[in-house]
């Protein structure tokens, strides 16, 4: 509606508006401050034992000694130098020696100062777990992948409660990508599968140019199905996620076994179960299943190659664990505002799906400012440019229109800026006000590889004169790095 204002109450809208989510928006703006910090070979890899992974028969360690299992072995040459049922995945990587592994035992943190908090690492390995995640837990997992971590899901079969706590890693796993403070809405693009397939070699797609498939721990041509599950994957949801082994009689986006995916500047492995990583060896009075070397399969090459991919380089190329590469992505979260405040940091009512403004696509979009008082309304969010990326391009749409008629004086202004995680403006991109009214909406680009290797918040500031209103309409952002 050109030129109308609207009532400060007005702007709550249907069932994303109040205080608990401004809150979430805010804790947000605040958690993603804290970036993988990539240091120099070897890569960083945590393995957590944190959640039940040793419940029942399972034994899902790379070794006894935690954090640090070289206090049980510094230099292991056999899988059982070190004690666990992952000792064989552990062990090979170990062996490398271009690879850091740890255990986490405690609750996972991202940004705090303990030795296993997930900024200290490149990728996080979650071996079935057995209990949920509580919600700062997810929060920390969520934000870590965002601004560049590595992601490894391993899930067993539905009904696989080792610890009867009525949690089984299928209901753990899908709890954390749809009941998370950052993206819920099928943020990886794929669910798990509530199923239990006895047995079946799930077989890998023909791809020679993936490189979890064809990575420098060799070619991969199928996996173990020793009751598991699969995953459906949803494209339309996150366009990176891909099938690599599907349950025999299987393809596209049905029955995947093994699949991969991409969120902000992080990726993701899911795996259907945890059978293929069991080395058959671990903790006396546990009944183990050698998956790893069953001969049916190429287990060890799928665990290994993934776990190079989900660090960000090659093993045997001395990188840094991830910041050598850069991985082609939209790095914005809700980047169209259709899941409501999820992911931004926004004033009262300025994300909606009111009829007064129209979206560009969608049903959802920013508005900030059209009252006709002396109002300030703010849009921000933060995000990792990853340091290898050489392009970093920021676009948005953007609708003015106004009830000023000056065409000489701006009275009401939106400026668009990047902060640094203290908050200190780092730059103002532009500055637009009633002057720049105009019908539909115009896309706005702006460079940011200049902070390429930096966490910064990107914020929109409205700030409205005491009368006649103006309305700046934001829709369908993105970073795109490359």
């Amino acid at each position: 509606m050109l030129g109308s204002s609207r009532s400060r109450r007005r702007r709550l809208t249907t069932g994303l508006a109040g205080l608990g989510l401004l809150v979430t928006g805010a804790a947000l703006q605040v958690s993603t401050g804290a970036a993988p910090a990539h240091a120099a070979t070897p890569h960083r890899i945590l393995f957590d034992d944190g959640h039940a992974e040793e419940a029942g028969n399972a034994d899902w360690i790379i070794s006894t000694s935690k954090p640090d299992p070289l206090s049980q072995d510094s230099s292991p040459s056999s899988e059982t130098d070190w004690t666990g049922a992952l000792s064989s995945w552990g062990v090979a990587l170990q062996k490398t020696g271009d690879y850091s592994l740890k255990t986490a035992t405690s609750a996972l943190t991202y940004g705090g100062s303990t030795t296993t908090d997930l900024s200290n690492f490149d990728t996080l390995v979650l071996p079935e777990p057995n209990t949920l995640f509580t919600t700062a837990e997810k929060t920390a997992i969520m934000n870590f992948v965002k601004n560049g971590g590595g992601l490894f899901m391993i899930s067993d079969h539905t009904g696989a409660d080792r610890n009867s706590d009525g949690e089984d890693a299928v209901e753990i796993l899908n709890d954390l990508m749809t009941n998370n403070s950052v993206d819920s809405t099928d943020p990886f693009g794929f669910s798990i599968d509530s199923l239990s397939i006895s047995s079946g070699y799930p077989a890998a797609i023909s791809d020679s140019t993936d490189p979890v498939l064809h990575g420098s721990f060799g070619t991969v041509t199928k996996s173990l199905i020793a009751s598991g599950t699969t995953a459906t994957l949803k494209p339309a949801d996150n366009s990176s996620v891909k099938g690599l082994l599907y349950r025999s009689g299987y393809s596209g986006n049905t029955g995947a076994f093994f699949a991969t995916s991409t969120f902000g500047s992080g990726r993701v492995a899911f795996w259907g179960d945890s059978s293929p990583i069991d080395d058959g060896t671990g903790q006396s009075g546990n009944t183990l299943y050698d998956g790893w070397n069953d001969t049916g399969a190429t287990n060890a090459p799928l665990a290994l190659n993934a776990t190079e991919w989900l660090a960000g380089g090659s093993s045997s190329g001395g990188d840094d664990g991830g910041s050598g590469t850069c991985t082609a992505a939209q790095l914005l979260g809700n980047s169209g505002f259709e899941s409501g405040s999820t992911t931004w940091s926004a004033s009262s009512g300025v994300i909606t799906n009111s009829s007064s403004q129209s979206p560009r696509t969608g049903s959802y979009y920013a508005w900030l400012d059209g009252y006709g008082t002396a109002t300030t309304d703010t849009l921000s969010q933060s995000v990792t440019i990853p340091s290898a990326c050489t392009t970093a391009a920021l676009s948005f749409y953007l609708h003015i229109d106004t009830a000023e008629t000056s065409t000489s004086t701006a009275y009401d202004t939106l400026k668009v800026q990047v902060l640094n995680s203290s908050g200190t403006v780092l730059s103002t991109l532009a500055t637009y006000s009633n002057l720049n009214a105009a019908s539909g909406y115009t896309q706005r680009s702006f460079s940011l590889a200049s902070y390429a290797g930096q966490t910064v918040t990107l914020k929109f500031t409205g700030t409205e004169g005491s009368t006649l209103q103006t309305s700046f309409v934001v829709d369908d952002t993105a970073l795109d790095v490359s």
